[in-house]
């Protein structure tokens, strides 16, 4: 049976602001204010999966990025080039997209308390992780990753996605340790690993390979779940996606909550 992937073109409301964090086509992202209560609470910044292959954009991400802001988030859909090869153009539009848009958010008058949360599904979960543990944005509150391809030297052994993972690198993943969630330190930050255990695009033990690594993550796997439920607000699972921002054991501290 193959997985549901009926969230990746569902129709969804416009964003409400688009802001540039450079010169280049990809180089925008969707904003999402959230209501009053959004200002007590960070701002989620998601990362969009599609093993970071062009054929894939932050678009499908609307229904999310709408239903977090209708949860109390102010949140923030981050584009990024996807080039076969280039790595380099990958991570370095994420941390520049982090060094300023948050700042040009608020300007904007956008409600949050002044922190983030990364919140990334897929490759976007590899790339949150990276960035958490390698170069975290000030104030990073916790970073919440959605079926992550957070072990690229596993990934690349199972094949996933016909070879994402070379095809991201320009080869194979053995010398990119820098790039490697599994083999960087744990990021400072709290981390919280949701994972499906119906998932066949990127298989639980990819994810139980991260937790492994740094036991300080809180792992939670999602029964009955494949790959795009945890993306999907009207999925069962998407409660236990939104209870990993703020709820019991989220990360989000109770003093942090918002209306």
């Amino acid at each position: 049976m193959g997985e549901d992937r009926s969230v990746l073109g569902r129709q969804a409301p416009p964003p409400p602001l688009t802001l540039r964090y450079g010169e280049g086509p990809d180089h925008v992202a969707d904003a999402w204010p959230g209501g009053p209560g959004a200002a007590e609470r960070p701002l989620v910044v998601l990362v969009h999966g599609g093993f970071w292959r062009p054929a894939y954009d932050r678009t499908h991400t609307r229904p999310m990025a709408a239903a977090l802001r209708d949860a109390g988030w102010t949140t923030l859909s981050v584009e990024y080039r996807r080039q076969p090869g280039a790595p380099e153009a990958t991570t370095a539009d994420l941390l520049t997209a982090l060094a300023r848009l948050p700042g040009e958010l608020a300007a904007a008058g956008a409600p949050f308390d002044g922190s983030l949360l990364l919140a990334g599904h897929s490759a976007g979960g590899h790339l949150a992780l990276w960035a958490a543990a390698a170069h975290p944005p000030p104030r990073l509150a916790g970073t919440l990753a959605l079926a992550p391809v957070a072990d690229l030297r596993l990934a690349h052994r199972l094949g996933l996605d016909d070879g994402a993972v070379g095809d991201f690198l320009g080869g194979p993943p053995d010398g990119a340790a820098a790039l490697d969630p599994v083999r960087l330190p744990a990021p400072a930050a709290p981390v919280v690993l949701l994972h499906g255990t119906e998932d066949i695009r990127v298989p639980p033990r990819v994810g139980d390979s991260y937790a492994a690594a740094h036991p300080a993550t809180r792992l939670v796997r999602v029964p009955g779940a494949g790959h795009f439920e945890l993306i999907d607000p009207l999925s069962a699972a998407w409660p236990l996606v939104t209870a990993a921002l703020a709820g019991p054991g989220g990360l989000v501290p109770p003093a942090g909550r918002g209306g």
